[in-house]
């Protein structure tokens, strides 16, 4: 993760530059980095897509993408006419070969005008449908052929199950040779995110007990009071396991739960996050019902504004299965965590909108304080907070003003917003520096997204031969279904 330096001149193509994920967040993301002076000099977004559209409509689309989603507000006139001239949309049929040709072409003419080689980023923001397609003319041109400059970027999900991860995989490395791939996760993106290992590793304090002999468990919880929106379509294929915790909850796990590495080299933290995928206790397919929960909700309440069921949502089929809770207990079998368990939650519709680590350590050995001085006595905890505020919590005990012994939980409060008032990148823009720059620390390997795959195939498996009958089962603005927070 070293951003201590501008990328040099860069071509980034992206396929899909008309659809929602890049008018939303790549693209602002994009301009954000070249309003903070990250972008070199030499630098071009080249969009493509089936949309039949000119350059100057696809120019004010980007604006106004800018203008409702960048973080730095609306787009000032001197900086977007400087940024616009970076802009280039060709409409394109991403199976015709007169598409790779162009590309050919316009990064030829491009860099013989800028006098050198470029980085050239291939960004896949389109349906899993079309990566083979795409990969196989980006081949078959000679584009993916210097492993130092050419890059390609491909979006969750990554497969369906293991072996279409395994079949996609093979894909992109029959093309691409590993070091150029880079499977993106924005979650690893977010600032509190990347903070948890220069909380675990750049502090005496915290790495000697973060171990099973002080910790009783540790929660990771992604919680949405929204429903599925407009990705009805795509969500009631993939349901919650697939969309959230085969990614982006063991990714968490993995910054939690693994070793020390030796540096900060990107094969370094991905083979240590790598051995935590693999050190995770097999569930058997029949006892799956220990150590998983399922839910779908149902109509109901969300701040005062009465919500559709899921089986009512645009795309989703009347008699849906597709779980939108799900929740996972997990053993880590090694030294270090043997019997602590890591429960993984995540549910659309809940009661609140908040991702949250939680790691709580174990009761005193023995408590020399009267019983009535310990009422309120809680578990020492530490909860790293993702969004929406980006916050680290350190919960102890402390004695409550007063002439008796009283004990009461207090905090001791890190705040993002509160100690740095520069303002925090969005995840992309940090994720999209680091593709320039070649840092691979903060992206997917091929093992190791085949080794997340084959921890929640059990789960996949017996919930697609037990169908329920019991859905939907906890209704809009609740903690998820019931006997969920027993589990």
């Amino acid at each position: 993760m070293d951003t201590t330096a501008k990328p040099t001149q860069t071509i980034i193509v992206i396929f899909g530059a008309g659809g929602d994920l890049a008018w939303r967040k790549l693209l602002p993301a994009i301009y954000n980095l070249y309003l903070d002076k990250w972008l070199p000099e030499n630098f071009m977004v080249v969009g493509m897509d089936i949309k039949n559209i000119t350059n100057i409509q696809f120019q004010e689309h980007v604006h106004a993408g800018i203008d409702k989603f960048s973080r730095s507000g609306k787009a000032k006139k001197k900086d977007w006419v400087a940024f616009e001239q970076c802009l280039v949309y060709k409409k394109a049929d991403f199976k015709a070969a007169s598409t790779y040709i162009y590309i050919t072409k316009l990064i030829n003419q491009t860099e013989k005008k800028w006098g050198g080689v470029s980085n050239r980023i291939f960004y896949m923001a389109v349906s899993p449908s079309f990566i083979e397609t795409i990969v196989t003319n980006i081949g078959s041109v000679g584009l993916a052929k210097d492993k130092t400059l050419s890059r390609i970027v491909a979006e969750k999900p990554f497969g369906q199950d293991l072996e279409s991860a395994r079949h996609l995989n093979k894909i992109l490395c029959h093309t691409f040779d590993e070091s150029q791939i880079y499977r993106i996760d924005h979650f690893l993106g977010k600032e509190t995110v990347q903070n948890i290992l220069a909380f675990r590793f750049a502090n005496a304090l915290f790495e000697p007990i973060w171990n099973r002999n002080y910790i009783d468990h540790i929660q990771i919880t992604v919680a949405e009071q929204l429903g599925v929106e407009n990705r009805g379509g795509y969500f009631d294929h993939a349901g919650a396991l697939r969309d959230m915790i085969q990614n982006h909850l063991l990714q968490l796990l993995c910054l939690i739960a693994m070793e020390p590495p030796v540096s900060f080299d990107a094969d370094e933290i991905r083979n240590r996050k790598t051995d935590v995928l693999h050190a995770i206790r097999e569930i058997e397919q029949q006892e799956v019902f220990k150590y998983a929960i399922r839910g779908q909700y149902d109509k109901g309440w969300i701040e005062g504004k009465k919500v559709k069921s899921y089986r009512d949502e645009p795309g989703v089929d009347s008699n849906s299965k597709t779980e939108t809770f799900a929740a996972m207990k997990l053993f880590i079998d090694n030294w270090r965590w043997q019997g602590v368990p890591f429960y993984v939650r995540s549910g659309k519709r809940m009661n609140e909108s908040r991702s949250y680590i939680t790691i709580r350590f174990k009761p005193v050995p023995h408590q020399s304080f009267p019983a009535e001085a310990t009422g309120n006595w809680q578990p020492n905890s530490i909860t790293l907070n993702i969004q929406p505020r980006m916050t680290i919590t350190l919960s102890f005990q402390a004695k409550r003003p007063g002439l008796q012994m009283l004990l009461n939980p207090v905090d001791m409060l890190f705040d993002y917003d509160e100690s740095y008032k520069t303002g925090t990148p969005e995840a992309y823009e940090t994720l999209l520096l680091d593709v320039m720059q070649g840092d691979t620390t903060l992206f997917m390997r091929a093992d190791q997204v085949e080794a997340a795959w084959d921890v929640i195939m059990p789960v996949l498996k017996a919930w697609e031969a037990d169908t329920p009958v019991h859905f939907p089962n906890y209704a809009s603005g609740t903690p998820g279904p019931e006997g969920s927070d027993l589990f």
